[in-house]
């Protein structure tokens, strides 16, 4: 994890808190940092306050499969997958079906 970047992100989301994109870049950055806990906060908050923010279900669902969290993974697949048809993104629709059955085949 990047501490300049991960506090320059934190001084981002004060002076934007409307911006969904800031929690997911939070999210991503303890991520790669190892801080699973601190990023599935900021994908839970992205759920609740900014459900049609696509990017989140893809990423949060693969959190969840690392932590061996399948049943989470399947929903955020199943979710995502519903609002990428939604939106009529036929590539994020493809990539969360090909990530939702890698996941019931690897079980």
């Amino acid at each position: 994890m990047n501490e300049t970047r991960l506090k320059k992100l934190l001084e981002m989301e004060v002076a934007n808190p409307a911006d969904p994109f800031l929690k997911y870049a939070l999210a991503q950055e303890y991520v790669s940092g190892g801080n699973d806990e601190e990023a599935e906060r900021y994908y839970v908050l992205l759920l609740h306050r900014f459900p049609t923010y696509l990017p989140t279900y893809y990423q949060y669902a693969l959190l969840a499969e690392r932590g061996s969290n399948w049943e989470l993974a399947e929903e955020l697949y199943k979710k995502g997958i519903a609002l990428a048809q939604e939106q009529a993104d036929a590539k994020t629709t493809q990539e969360l079906n090909l990530a939702l059955l890698n996941l019931q085949f690897s079980r």
